[in-house]
């Protein structure tokens, strides 16, 4: 049991698996750092100088009581930080398309099957022909 398991965790096939898993992990980390430190700033700049990951619709106000501590949370829909996360989604997606497609033109084609021969009926066909010659 011990040998099958060294083998198939040595496989080729769970050490891409783990390099896979790993590098999406630094793409995702990546992608996010640059969705909200380059791209958002953009769009924050032309949506009126704010930070788009604060945009929201207040659904409740934050109860404070006169000490100046909330005592209910404000109760809100964060739109715009789900359109952080959208913009992650899509750049994430382009990023491994890029590297699936890189990655495809490395692997050889396929061979093609040698041609065959001339098929069994077509055989018996001539030496059908050549008996009646």
């Amino acid at each position: 049991m011990l040998k099958e398991f060294k083998e198939f965790i040595t496989g080729g096939n769970v050490i891409e698996f783990a390099v896979a898993v790993i590098m999406a992990g630094a793409i995702g980390a990546v992608v996010t750092g640059f969705v909200n430190n380059i791209v958002m700033p953009f769009v924050g700049y032309f949506t009126g100088g704010t930070d788009f990951a604060d945009r929201k619709v207040v659904l409740t106000e934050a109860v404070v009581d006169a000490t100046g501590a909330v005592t209910t949370p404000e109760n809100a829909i964060m739109w715009g930080s789900w359109v952080n996360t959208i913009i992650n989604l899509l750049i994430v997606g382009l990023v491994m398309f890029l590297i699936v497609k890189a990655y495809n033109k490395t692997k050889k084609p396929a061979e093609e099957p040698a041609p065959a021969g001339p098929s069994q009926e077509d055989l018996l066909a001539e030496i059908r022909d050549l008996l009646k010659k």
